[in-house]
């Protein structure tokens, strides 16, 4: 930091906390390019830490586990490596040494031994939320997931509801071949009695696991590990305590005339990369980011492909019955179809089980350029 201006190295030193910073290499230069006469006020110091201050999709996690714990006393955290060892990806980090053994706490290696104990909690009038070090794991517990969290609230007309949490990392992460790269949005989007969520961004992440927390259903929340190191800006709005997202609204991340491209959780990013891509070309795409995979906000998809009478889906899970398949069925069914010039097409994982090799395995998972080649297909150019 030697080279940085004395009030960059205290801005740093004022935003630290437990966020991830980044500082812009525009910014660094700017600083040393006009160096400051003397040292700013604190008032300036503030606003600046507004627009230079990033989140990591981990910290902003670590920051909604917090603050709803500190928030709700009937809130506790469970899992494998949750406490001691501050989460097997670090998003439960620093909270057993604030909070304790009762309101953190490791499990055994038995998922639907913790996901039982879970759901009784639940039942009894607490907030748990359950950790699965990967979603795949959950197959482990799709009982008590699928009979005992999603169906008991509908099967007890209402009088015994079930407010937990099911959250970890989803879909395809790097080098962890067929049995831990599969994406599950379908499997527990097909669930009655379910809510599910699938964040891309830090705000995503935060308001929305915040969100499912206050829930009084049983929401699975589906995040991705690579995102969990990516640092995305959080708005003045996100970091507040009070701060969510409400669950059922999707959000447009990037307003277009030409085609929707409608995605959830990392493969959102590169829908973002192809249309800046497209927009070079002269193609303006809508991106849509799902944020819910159910309940599913149709509507917003509906008004964007009105508008752009175009539809291309985006995911990372298999093809059949999966996601895209739902949005394109949807979009047909409604009044939305009337106003599409051609078919819609989705974009999605292979449909094999992925494969080790790192070549084979960025083959089976939606690349950018493959959203390129959709959009162009879609619109025959």
């Amino acid at each position: 930091m030697s080279n940085h201006s004395p009030a960059l190295a205290k801005l740093l030193l004022r935003a630290g906390r437990q966020h991830s910073i980044v500082i812009t290499a525009a910014a660094v230069v700017q600083h040393q390019a006009h160096p400051d006469p003397e040292p700013r006020n604190e008032s300036y110091l503030k606003e600046e830490q507004k627009y230079t201050l990033q989140v990591t999709v981990r910290d902003a996690l670590n920051q909604a586990l917090d603050e709803e714990l500190e928030r709700d006393e009937r809130v506790f955290l469970l899992g494998e490596e949750v406490a001691q060892y501050d989460g097997a990806y670090k998003i439960s980090r620093g909270l057993w040494k604030k909070y304790g053994d009762k309101r953190v706490i490791d499990t055994p290696i038995s998922e639907m031994g913790f996901a039982g104990i879970a759901v009784g909690a639940a039942m009894a009038g607490l907030r748990p939320v359950c950790e699965f070090m990967t979603f795949n794991f959950s197959m482990q517990a799709i009982d008590q997931v699928i009979n005992s969290a999603a169906k008991t609230c509908y099967m007890s007309a209402g009088a015994i509801p079930v407010p937990i949490v099911f959250r970890g990392p989803n879909g395809a992460s790097a080098g962890v071949a067929a049995q831990h790269s599969q994406c599950f949005a379908a499997w527990y989007g097909h669930c009655p009695g379910l809510k599910v969520v699938s964040p891309w961004s830090a705000e995503d992440a935060k308001g929305l696991l915040k969100s499912a927390i206050r829930d009084d259903n049983p929401v699975v929340m589906l995040e991705n590990e690579l995102l969990y190191g990516v640092a995305f800006e959080l708005s003045e709005q996100a970091q507040s305590k009070d701060f969510v997202v409400p669950i059922g609204k999707a959000k447009i991340e990037r307003p277009g005339t030409h085609i929707t491209l409608v995605a959830h959780s990392r493969p959102v990013g590169h829908c973002i990369e192809a249309a800046s891509v497209l927009a070079k070309e002269g193609v303006e795409c809508e991106v849509i980011n799902l944020r819910t995979i159910r309940p599913m906000d149709i509507e917003t998809v509906e008004a964007s492909v009105v508008k752009t009478n175009h539809l291309v889906t985006v995911e990372g899970g298999w093809p059949q019955f999966g996601v895209g398949a739902e949005i394109c069925a949807r979009i047909m069914e409604g009044p939305a179809f009337n106003y599409l010039d051609a078919p819609a097409v989705r974009c999605t994982g292979a449909d094999v089980p992925m494969p080790y090799a790192k070549i084979l395995e960025d083959n089976c998972t939606p690349q950018v350029k493959d959203i390129i080649f959709a959009v162009k297909k879609t619109l025959n150019i």
